[in-house]
């Protein structure tokens, strides 16, 4: 590293010397801005610890504060089920669609690290919000006594409860599109070993995500649900704490990088020009003839001319009428665009079908964080005949151990074997990989409803004995029967969602990156609302129908089966359209297959050089 630095250090003094030598003051600024540049510092995997620190604790603390909140409003604050999981699901669409608004504002005018600054404090400040409506009596109702003397919360304690909720909206908002793209930007994106931190990075940061599930729907579950919600919800902001501590005691070691402008004008500028020049008779050989300026510092890769969507191209059309500057670009942005500025809409609207569909898949994960708790209420939770009951939240865990242990399978194993065979460097391509995870996320739902049909009928035929009822009768059938269900949904979740925030950070152009880490919240957050409106629907469709409330209090009752086909027979007519965008999709950089991710032009600037 040392000799790599002297030698860049004398190439730029070589040149420096030059540029006095031929008396250009432009010369000098410019080499002067490229000694700047070789300042940055890619710190790769040493400055990991902190970053990837931060999101286990922060990721510990948060979910320690939600995992369990669906027991908390049903338990603590006196919700209907249906209302506890109608709120959880707005407020986790909320959480993602604040995302979006946090990707804009940290690529606009902020940047990460400071977006992520405020991101941390806020999740700390919501999850002592939340431990405060446990701990103070005054902020939630009084525990039921009997069914006639159930009350439920005030509006004063709705309204504390939903501050720290939002609270924890603006936190957490900040935090998922921004903490992946500021792990990434830690590495070189120029070198092969950046390249290839990048790519283990991603796998990673999830592993540790999932990890910190894991340990929160275990132990800190099991002290809220069996010790005390006081201590169950102190034990997040602790962790929220130490996360912030971790975050900043790496500051003066992170790549910082500057937010470059809105991209979202660039993208205003060039649908507002095409529109403009709608009329226009399509010019022939566009690579050729379309205006093609390409600014020295632009912070995007050069993109070579693509076929689809090509009614954007009359955007980069030069008439008579258009006006350069002296440096060739054009005086009026909202008229003329250049041909990269096209190229670059044309890959975030490539991308949005595929986006769409990896939306509806998220269904099965939202799902099963929900109603399989509410299973495992109704059935037998005993472990061994000590009488031991795992909490009900706690089965959730078994979806993240099975992400987990299949991201190190997938990672270490499943990539290297089939490399081989298929010879590209991540084994299969990132489409194939979004494809697996909407396959297993379908035959998860199958088998949630052949589960669910059996612990129905053993809870109507043989309900368990000596197991208080909550809601309804107990089933015989043990708990443990759905942790296939959940196992297949991890699994998904490691193809799926790891594909999908890969997919997007290398697909959308380079200064929209935290976009790119917002938009998979975002699709999280539409399937979020459409769990809302199809539980909303098939409750209010099926409540006085002859066959019973699909979705009753007492799922003794109800037909939560028919709820996951219902939900199997969405995603799998999702699944077909998804085959059919991937097959029409072309990769960023080139026309048929998906080729090495570059975060320079210089390759391409080289090409054009040696053919002219």
């Amino acid at each position: 590293m040392e000799r790599k630095s002297l030698e860049v250090e004398s190439m730029n003094h070589q040149k420096l010397s030059s540029a006095v030598y031929d008396g250009s003051v432009t010369a000098v600024d410019s080499v002067k801005e490229d000694v700047q540049e070789t300042k940055v510092v890619y710190r790769g995997w040493k400055v990991m610890p902190f970053i990837i620190g931060n999101e286990t604790f922060e990721k510990l603390g948060i979910i320690g504060t939600l995992s369990n909140l669906l027991v908390y409003l049903t338990s603590v604050f006196n919700m209907k089920s249906v209302t506890a999981a109608t709120i959880i699901n707005a407020f986790a669409g909320t959480v993602n669609f604040g995302t979006f608004v946090a990707a804009f504002l940290c690529d606009t005018y902020f940047g990460r690290y400071k977006t992520l600054t405020v991101a941390v404090l806020a999740c700390f400040l919501g999850s002592l919000a939340i431990l405060l409506t446990a701990a103070v009596p005054q902020l939630h109702p009084a525990p039921c006594g009997t069914a006639s003397s159930c009350s439920g919360p005030s509006g004063g304690q709705i309204a504390f409860l939903l501050m720290g909720l939002g609270i924890l909206v603006v936190g957490a908002g900040g935090i998922r599109p921004c903490n992946l793209a500021f792990g990434a930007d830690q590495f070189n994106p120029k070198s092969g070993s950046g390249k290839r931190g990048i790519d283990s990075f991603f796998n990673w940061y999830f592993f540790t995500f999932t990890f910190a599930q894991i340990l929160s729907l275990t132990v800190v579950v099991y002290v809220q649900s069996n010790v005390s919600w006081t201590i169950g919800l102190t034990i997040p902001v602790v962790l929220m704490f130490l996360a912030s501590v971790i975050f900043f005691a790496g500051a003066k070691l992170y790549v910082k990088i500057e937010a470059s402008g809105s991209p979202l004008a660039s993208i205003a500028h060039v649908i507002t020009a095409a529109i403009k020049k709608h009329g226009l008779k399509s010019v022939e050989q566009p690579w050729l003839n379309l205006y093609n300026y390409y600014p020295s510092k632009h912070a995007n890769a050069k993109l070579k001319y693509t076929e689809q969507f090509r009614f954007l191209d009359k955007a980069a059309i030069l008439t008579p009428e258009d006006k350069l500057d002296a440096d060739g670009k054009p005086v009026n942005p909202w008229n003329l665009c250049t041909m990269q500025q096209v190229e670059e809409v044309k890959c975030i609207m490539r991308v949005l079908p595929i986006w769409f569909a990896s939306s509806i898949y998220y269904l099965t994960i939202a799902q099963q964080m929900t109603y399989p708790v509410f299973q495992a209420l109704q059935s037998d939770r005993r472990l061994g005949s000590g009488g031991f009951m795992i909490p009900a939240a706690t089965y959730v865990v078994f979806l993240m151990t099975g992400m987990t242990l299949f991201i190190i399978f997938y990672d270490r194993v499943l990539v290297p074997t089939l490399k081989r065979i298929t010879g590209i460097e991540t084994g299969i391509t990132l489409l194939q990989r979004i494809g697996a995870g909407i396959f297993f996320a379908l035959l998860s739902l199958i088998i949630s409803g052949f589960v669910e049909e059996h612990r129905r009928t053993s809870a109507l035929t043989k309900p368990t004995l000596g197991l208080a009822p909550r809601k309804g009768e107990i089933s015989s059938m043990s708990a443990m029967w759905l942790i296939p269900q959940l196992v297949l949904a991890g699994i998904a979740d490691a193809f799926g969602a790891i594909g999908q925030m890969e997919f997007y950070y290398k697909q959308f152009p380079e200064n929209m990156r935290s976009f790119a880490g917002s938009i998979f919240y975002v699709g999280a957050g539409v399937s979020s609302y459409i769990s809302s409106f199809l539980i909303t629907t098939v409750h209010r469709m099926t409540q006085n129908s002859a066959g019973g409330n699909w979705l009753a209090e007492d799922l003794n009752k109800g037909r939560l089966d028919y709820f996951y086909f219902l939900l199997a027979g969405i995603l799998a007519v999702n699944f077909a359209y998804f085959l059919v965008m991937a097959r029409w999709y072309r990769y960023k950089g080139s026309d048929d297959e998906e080729t090495s991710y570059e975060t320079s032009g210089d390759i391409i600037k080289e090409q054009d050089k040696n053919k002219v």
